[in-house]
């Protein structure tokens, strides 16, 4: 057998620089580790590069790098859903692996990708998709295979994380945190995806498929963003001895009393306790906690993006598949006639015959607790409404907080509850809204004690 795996990596920007410098920096590690010489021989690039090894192929035509017979693996970092795409399915249909790190892509057309790989005995990694250098996927897909995942919710967006962080431990307002947020380059010019909660939701949908064994369904995600979270509310969180932080949340409910059995997939921001150890977790930080049986809760935490935990992520997927091959080689000594998959973990942990069709709930049909803040006249019995009307809901009251009036006449009430179905909540809602002693709409925010 060849004792080089040659790799071409398809965009040299932040992530595609990181590899190739990290290559550079543990050439001597890699081949302790994998047995074999990892070298690049291609990159794609719109531009030629005079800080690229002379011996390494630059070319901007991507489709022939995927084709080329001097390459083993395609590392694609460029981004995006269309060329990238067309470019991964070009790479397989000329029977080469693929290590991305493009959770958008996968997100939403994951499944016919994965699909295509497993019928042309390729293989697809995506470690870096998620979560950035935690190894969130390889701990799900094989270190928890043996148990049963009732449960994740994760810090997923290393900015919503940071801006959520400055806006409690500065009392700095949503607007001038993203502002140097984008300074830093934590944000994007458009900051869309990220505060709206739509780069959390592809990374989630990814998590939740590995989790429970069902197929990627991104446009089933609900999704809430924190652009109108206020310092107001952040401090009476606090007060009450909750944070807020911006979750992805996928949870597999059973069914019992009026609530429908199925799997919730969400994304908003959450109060969860101040003592948990995912309330805990600030800045550009990501993390993970995941409930399964037998084990219990198990928290994963580091670098969510960035150029060395990205392609970190990056090589682990190279040498995961660097042993794959090496696997294959033997097998075609010895000639074997198992399948080259046969040594590899499927890509969303199942096999893909046994990926199960659990509905996905929707938004009405999903079970959290609930952080309300209802401005009111500052009368009689107005308390006494507000409690009447969730109490006739069958909502729960957990703790009530009356504070000092904002306006003359004008009272702040901050209610949580326990969990209820949110169709109740919303009936609730809007009965409280009708009451001539409100007046504003009732802001609320989703509650999870992590237990």
């Amino acid at each position: 057998m060849s004792n080089s795996i040659k790799l071409a990596i398809l965009g040299l920007g932040t992530v595609g620089t990181g590899v190739v410098n990290l290559i550079n920096d543990n050439l001597g590690e890699l081949k302790r580790r994998s047995g074999r010489d990892i070298i690049i021989t291609e990159v794609g690039t719109r531009r030629q590069r005079d800080d690229i090894d002379s011996n390494i192929i630059q070319n901007s035509d991507l489709m022939a790098v995927a084709e080329s017979d001097n390459v083993d693996i395609i590392i694609e970092v460029i981004g995006g859903t269309t060329l990238a795409k067309d470019v991964i399915i070009h790479a397989i249909k000329h029977g080469k692996h693929v290590v991305t790190a493009n959770k958008a892509l996968l997100a939403e057309h994951g499944n016919e990708i994965f699909a295509f790989a497993e019928a042309n005995q390729v293989h697809v990694a995506y470690e870096a998709a998620v979560a950035g250098g935690i190894p969130i996927i390889k701990v799900m897909r094989e270190a928890l295979a043996a148990n049963k995942i009732d449960w994740l919710a994760g810090i997923i967006n290393g900015t919503g994380n940071f801006i959520m962080t400055e806006m409690r431990d500065k009392g700095r307002p949503f607007a001038d945190v993203l502002t140097e947020a984008q300074e830093l380059g934590y944000a994007e010019a458009d900051p869309t995806f990220d505060v709206e909660g739509i780069d959390a939701a592809h990374k989630l949908a990814l998590l939740a498929s590995i989790a429970f064994g069902i197929p990627l369904q991104f446009d089933k995600v609900y999704c809430e963003g924190i652009t109108g979270i206020t310092l107001q509310d952040v401090n009476y969180a606090e007060e009450l001895g909750y944070r807020i932080k911006h979750l992805g949340f996928a949870v597999r409910r059973v069914g019992q009393e009026h609530a429908a059995a199925g799997i919730e997939l969400r994304v908003h921001p959450t109060l969860i306790p101040q003592d948990a150890l995912l309330a805990n977790v600030n800045g550009v930080k990501n993390a993970v906690l995941v409930n399964s049986h037998p084990l219990g809760q198990t928290l994963y935490c580091g670098d969510g993006a960035g150029a060395g935990a990205t392609a970190s992520a990056v090589m682990a997927d190279v040498m995961d598949l660097v042993r794959v091959l090496g696997s294959k080689d033997q097998d075609d000594q010895s000639n074997s006639d198992q399948k080259n998959h046969g040594h590899h973990v499927p890509h969303l942990a199942f096999i893909p015959e046994q990926l199960s069709d659990t509905p996905i709930l929707r938004a009405e049909q999903m079970t959290t607790g609930y952080y309300l803040r209802v401005h009111a006249y500052d009368s009689p019995g107005v308390l006494a409404d507000i409690t009447r009307i969730l109490s006739d809901a069958g909502i729960n009251i957990d703790a009530i907080l009356q504070k000092p009036a904002h306006k003359v006449g004008q009272v702040p009430v901050i209610i949580l509850t326990l969990p209820v179905i949110e169709s109740q909540m919303n009936l609730a809602i809007e009965k409280i809204e009708k009451l001539d002693t409100i007046t504003d709409k009732v802001v609320r925010i989703r509650l999870d004690e992590l237990a």
